[in-house]
């Protein structure tokens, strides 16, 4: 059986890891994603010290460039993350390792997973959203990972909002109050100058964050079709979000869309991830899969 290394490059931590999938998941290491002077090498002495390895999968905060034919593939490129604008993210680990190398974003990774192993099993077109320090969104259509210029940036969609009822701008450095500006983890301690993990269950910030997400997801509902939407991410640690979320979901379709998924009730359309806080790092090695497969 091959062996595979993976990376899940987040915007606060990387976590690597060797193994082939969720039963076999070894010799894990976590670290401040810090600056990539730092980073990078972690990650390369980590796979170093556990021997010979068939392929490497990272899965990365974005934006990347994961276009292997664009001179800046296996870049991070635009990212708001300090240190890491226009980083060679790929480059270090062939030159140091030489394996192949499988590169996407974090959430395009997560949804492969769950797609391997996971709450996706079983369809072929779905979406996978991460809401924590940042908002992303990853997508596969037809069995394949959405690309295209570059990658999908749902978390950057503009979404209406009601100034009296929200005076709160938005958090984002491009775009204000984008989906991410108004309900990533940051937004919501800005927004209340409270940790919002003290927030009690019927405060109100719950049901404001849930009318974003909602938002968001019949966006991405109506343009995309998919046949479930799996959200994850700390800030949907929230259990009371998910019931939230479904509601204003099915008042904002209005019944527009007649399908049994929609019309027997969300429970079953808008689930949690089933891998949980793996699926992450899951998603890098199943890219390391793919990549080996392809002989990338």
């Amino acid at each position: 059986m091959p062996t595979f290394g993976g990376i899940e490059a987040g915007g606060t931590k990387f976590v690597c890891a060797i193994g082939s999938g969720p039963d076999d998941l070894r010799g894990e290491i976590r670290f401040p994603t810090a600056t990539p002077a730092e980073a990078i090498p972690k990650a390369i002495a980590f796979f170093q010290e556990h021997g010979s390895l068939d392929a490497i999968g990272v899965a990365s905060f974005g934006p990347i460039d994961p276009n292997p034919a664009s001179n800046s593939y296996g870049y991070v490129t635009t990212t708001p993350k300090p240190h890491w604008t226009n980083t060679d993210l790929v480059g270090p680990l062939r030159d140091a390792l030489n394996v192949p190398i499988g590169f996407d974003t974090d959430v395009n990774g997560a949804a492969l997973a769950e797609n391997r192993w996971g709450a996706a099993q079983g369809v072929d077109t779905f979406i996978y959203i991460t809401v924590g320090t940042g908002i992303g969104g990853g997508a596969m259509v037809n069995g394949e990972l959405v690309h295209g210029l570059m990658h999908p940036e749902m978390g950057h969609m503009l979404l209406p909002r009601d100034k009296e009822r929200d005076p709160y701008e938005g958090w984002c450095p491009y775009h204000g109050d984008c989906l991410e500006g108004l309900a990533n983890g940051p937004a919501l301690t800005e927004r209340w100058q409270v940790d919002p993990t003290t927030l009690p269950v019927d405060h109100p910030a719950w049901a404001l964050e849930a009318h974003y997400l909602a938002l968001g997801v019949v966006n991405m509902v109506t343009i995309l079709s998919p046949q479930r939407v799996i959200m994850g991410g700390g800030v949907m640690d929230q259990e009371q979000l998910f019931p939230l979320v479904r509601t204003e979901v099915a008042a904002l379709l209005n019944n527009y869309i007649q399908k049994d998924e929609l019309s027997q009730g969300l429970d079953s359309y808008i689930v949690p991830p089933k891998l949980g806080a793996q699926a992450g790092v899951l998603g890098a090695i199943a890219l390391a899969e793919r990549a080996l497969r392809a002989g990338k």
